[in-house]
This record gives structure tokens, sequence and C-alpha cells, in this order.
């Protein structure tokens, strides 16, 4: 690379930051979901986290970015399988969910389910880039970033990419399998100066629908050990429900199809603990967190 090149190189990259300092600065909020490994439930926490955020008001002022570049599957969980990308007078637009959730995936630009992303990290970094800087994401309240498992490219891009960002919430289930390597996530948002909200156990026990007995199928108190061992706030525990796996496949939310559920409930006693976590935050403005009511309404009024 001579002197000019790589000086049109960083001019190029320069601009880029640019552009995507002027777009995350009309998003107030930006909290991204990370695992140590895969298969803990993530993007169906990130997806019923976003749509727990969806107030009457803030229709369309939630998003999601689904950072997974090689398995994407934040538009199976909102009911988005199948859409595409479209450009406007604005730039491109994000996806619109029913629930009223911005989103943005690399499934949005691939010509059938069965395309693979075959790509080094260059490419997953510059892809990620102008899921940032290109993409008219407007005025938002929040934006959530589901973030593939481990330490790679993808989430090391974010970070870097958006160094003010509100904070990470940690995905684990009870195993101790799960448990090593969560140890790696908070070491890693530590390393890079990323607020660490908190762990969030997922499939934490089962409840029998049919006489009420309780089993710990994957073990108990992982996420909450790690939490007290590690030094950071524990969020809690979402009990396993087969109703989510329905809900998710067929594009659903389950906190907005399910309010009496026992996972739902665990679930917005997290989402209580957030929203307390933004509003102690010093450059955060007010948050606003719906009821149980104001939820189900607004599922009522997207069917």
């Amino acid at each position: 690379m001579n002197l000019l090149t790589q000086k049109t190189f960083e001019e190029q990259q320069k601009e880029q930051q640019r552009r995507i300092q002027a777009t995350m600065s009309r998003i107030n909020h930006k909290i991204a979901v990370i695992s140590g490994k895969g298969g803990v439930g993530k993007s169906t926490v990130t997806v019923n986290l976003a749509a727990a955020f969806v107030t009457p008001g803030l229709h369309g002022k939630v998003g999601i970015l689904d950072a997974d570049i090689t398995g994407p599957c934040v538009p199976k969980i909102l009911g988005l399988k199948g859409e595409r990308l479209q450009g406007g007078p604005a730039g491109i637009a994000p996806a619109l969910s029913p629930q009223g959730i911005k989103a943005v995936s690399m499934a949005f630009l691939l010509p059938s389910d069965e395309s693979p992303v075959i790509w080094r990290g260059p490419l997953k970094m510059k892809a990620i880039q102008q899921f940032l800087s290109d993409i008219a994401w407007g005025d938002l309240e929040f934006l959530f970033i589901d973030l593939p498992p481990g330490t790679g490219d993808e989430p090391m891009s974010i970070m870097q990419l958006l160094p003010e960002m509100d904070g990470v919430v940690i995905v684990t289930i009870p195993s101790e399998v799960s448990q090593e390597v969560v140890k790696k996530a908070v070491t890693f948002s530590r390393q890079l100066n990323i607020p660490i909200i908190g762990i969030l156990e997922n499939m934490s026990g089962f409840v029998c629908p049919g006489c009420g007995a309780e089993y710990d199928i994957l073990g108990s108190g992982g996420g909450q050990k790690i939490a007290n061992d590690l030094g950071v706030p524990f969020l809690g525990k979402i009990p396993i429900d087969p109703q989510i796996c329905v809900d998710s496949d067929r594009g659903t939310p389950f906190v907005l199809e399910h309010g009496d559920s026992k996972s739902t409930k665990a679930f917005l006693e997290i989402v209580e603990k957030v929203t307390e976590f933004l509003r102690n935050e010093a450059r955060s403005p007010e948050v606003d967190v719906p009821s149980h009511t104001e939820r189900l309404n607004v599922a009522e009024k997207e069917k």
C-alpha cells in the first residue's frame, strides 16, 4: 500500500466513523446482548427485551441490530422472515416488525435460508460498520444489539465502534460448562471498558404444566454464582417454558402473548433491573417502563 492509497483509506475510515457517530447520536440507549457460548437463548432474550420496551408512543422507536453475521435468527423470532431491506430518500430503511420494532440483519440480504456467509474478519467488520453508518435508523429510544457467542470479530467490532454503549447484558444457562465460558464474556467487557448491566440465567428450571413440580434440568444457580464470584449484578432467572419456543418459531415475542406465565413475569422483573441501571447512568434521560397492562394492550392492538 503506497502513501496515497493509505491516506485515502484512512480518510474513508474517518468519514465512516463520522457517519456512525451521526447516526448513533440519534439513539438514546444502546445495549448489547452477549454470551460466552452458543445455545443459551441469547437471541430470544434480545427480542423479548426489545419487545418489553415497546410502550405506547414508542412504536418504531425501538430497534434490534442482528450482528450475528454468519448465523442471523432475529428476523425469524420477530416474524420478519423473508423481508428485504428497502432503499429510500433517507437511505436504507430497517424492516419494521408487527410489534413496532425496527430490525436489521444479514438475513435480509441473503438470497435464501440455505445461503451461508463465508467471510473472514475484515468483511464482517465492514458489514457491521455499514449497518451502523448507512442504515436510516432514525430517532430511536433503544437499540439492542444481538451479538454472536464468544469474543470474536463481531463483538470486538461493535465494542470498538460504539464506545459510548450503555452496557451489556450477559446471558448464560445454569450448567457448569456455561459458567466457565461466561467468565470470558465478563473479562472481555471489562477490558474494553464497557459497563456490565448484569448476568441473566436463562433456561433456569422447568415447571411441569401438568403437576406443577419443578425440575432443574440444566442445574441451578450458576448465573448467581458467577455474578457473586466476579462482582457483577445478577439480573435474574428465566425458567424453561415450551411456549417460548412455540412463540419464537411463529415470530411473536412471548412477553407480549403470555403475560401471566412464570417466564414472562421473571423476564419483566429483569427488564425493571435493566431500566434501573439506565436510570442510574448519569448521562441517561429518564426511562419509562410500561406496566403489564400497557404491554398487553400493545400486543392486542398489533394483532
